[in-house]
């Protein structure tokens, strides 16, 4: 069935430009589609990984959400390979990441670190971590400045050809994120461009992780929807059936990007 469930997901995404390009055409500000290759790695039958994912020591809640966050897709597209050091930054409390990446670490002779202040230390010596992941983040650290800091951190971390793996929350093109990430959505173009700035390379982008019934506007911001379902605030509450839309569209649409610091030159 994995095999199966993968080879489907991989077809879909090399057959449709829309799938495996991941942004509208016409939007100038993101990259041009010639010289940014969009292929997708092969879905490789590893074990480990999907011992990790489907593992019952994960929350029953976590595992629930696996239809709407595609763990071993997104990890696969991201280049996860057994004995790597990943770094992931801001695990949060819920750990939800954390909970696949550090029993695949500890299976696969790898190394997890887990951050929560990256300029204060990454946990790795520079130049010898192979991923760093950042999971819907970006949106808060827009708001106060931490963006460009954080990402040069990243880039001393890494080692020439390693990966900076991402998932944000996805406002629509053509908005300011001063606008959009006080509601958690940045625009896809502007994590591009930030992450262009502090020296990384975009190799590919997917819609693994797209959701076209999110249409942005919500209440309580991103945070209406599932996962955290804020459903009353500052006096507002919603009704019942506004609680069942929200909860219809699902998860967020979210953008899924895989950045490489360059090679060093020979």
């Amino acid at each position: 069935m994995r095999t199966f469930a993968l080879s489907a997901v991989a077809a879909c995404l090399l057959a449709s430009p829309a799938l495996a390009q991941s942004g509208p055409p016409e939007a100038a500000s993101l990259p041009h589609r010639q010289g940014l290759s969009m292929e997708m790695p092969s879905f490789s039958e590893d074990a480990a990984l999907q011992a990790a994912v489907a593992a019952t020591t994960r929350p029953e809640a976590d595992r629930a959400r696996d239809g709407e966050r595609h763990p071993f897709e997104t990890l696969t597209f991201w280049g996860l390979q057994p004995g790597l050091t990943v770094v992931e930054i801001e695990p949060g409390r819920a750990g939800w990441w954390r909970n696949i990446l550090e029993p695949y670490a500890a299976a696969t002779g790898g190394r997890y670190v887990p951050v929560n202040r990256p300029t204060e230390g990454m946990g790795v010596a520079d130049g010898t971590a192979d991923m760093v992941v950042v999971a819907r983040a970006f949106h808060n650290w827009s708001r106060d400045g931490r963006a460009e800091p954080y990402l040069a951190v990243f880039f001393t971390a890494l080692k020439p050809g390693g990966v900076l793996a991402v998932e944000q929350h996805r406002a629509a093109e053509g908005l300011n994120v001063t606008e959009t990430a006080p509601n958690g959505y940045v625009p896809e173009s502007w994590v591009i461009h930030a992450a262009r700035r502090a020296g990384f390379e975009l190799e590919a982008r997917s819609e693994l992780n797209a959701n076209p019934k999110d249409d942005r506007d919500h209440p309580f911001g991103v945070w209406t929807l599932k996962p955290t379902r804020t459903s009353e605030r500052d006096g507002r509450a919603l009704t019942a059936d506004e609680r069942a839309a929200l909860d219809a569209i699902g998860e967020s649409d979210r953008m899924t990007l895989r950045f490489r610091k360059p090679y060093a030159a020979d």
